[in-house]
């Protein structure tokens, strides 16, 4: 019988049994009680070459979700759309909730930006590079996206790097954290 060292650890707390997380699993380890694990695999030279930018503007672009805590509103979302080969920020929505409708907003201020229209097909030749969550593999995002022109490109699974115009975008909105909520 398996079961998550968290839990065990919680519950050894709950009857004053006074340990550390690390040597709950520690002794879990030693008895074979840790739940298996999916190994990651590699995917290969293929799936990134180590470079984040693109030679020519609106070849393709990044788009990726973060949040931050504020004292009086609580947890916002921040959708921010990047252009790789400017380091420019095309889009910036800041929400309460991280919806599939709110994804959409970056872009639909970045196209008409971009290619002076928003219409059918106007961004042909464009892909458009995103994170594996539910907002951006919708089928409202997924269809817009298609209306355009825009070809879906989702970032690969436990790599960080091929997403990382955005990603490192975003690290330069947030300032280093001192400790407590700003």
């Amino acid at each position: 019988m398996y079961a998550k060292r968290t839990k065990v650890w919680a519950r050894l707390h709950m009857k004053d049994i006074q340990t550390s997380r690390r040597r709950t699993r520690q002794l879990m380890r030693e008895h074979t009680l840790l739940a298996p694990r999916r190994a990651g695999r590699l995917h290969g030279p293929k799936a990134h070459d180590g470079t984040i930018t693109t030679p020519k503007p609106d070849e393709t672009w990044g788009i990726h979700l973060t949040s931050t805590l504020t004292r009086r509103e609580g947890t916002a979302s921040i959708f921010v759309l990047v252009a790789p080969c400017t380091s420019e920020c095309l889009g910036l929505h800041a929400t309460r909730r991280a919806v599939r409708f709110e994804a959409t907003k970056p872009r639909r201020q970045a196209v008409p930006f971009a290619f002076d229209a928003y219409e059918q097909g106007c961004a042909g030749g464009l892909a458009l590079r995103h994170g594996r969550g539910s907002q951006f593999l919708s089928d409202h995002f997924q269809a817009e996206l298609r209306f355009l022109g825009i070809a879906s490109s989702p970032a690969f699974i436990r790599e960080p790097k091929g997403h990382g115009c955005a990603e490192r975008f975003i690290r330069t909105l947030t300032p280093p954290h001192r400790g407590g909520v700003r």
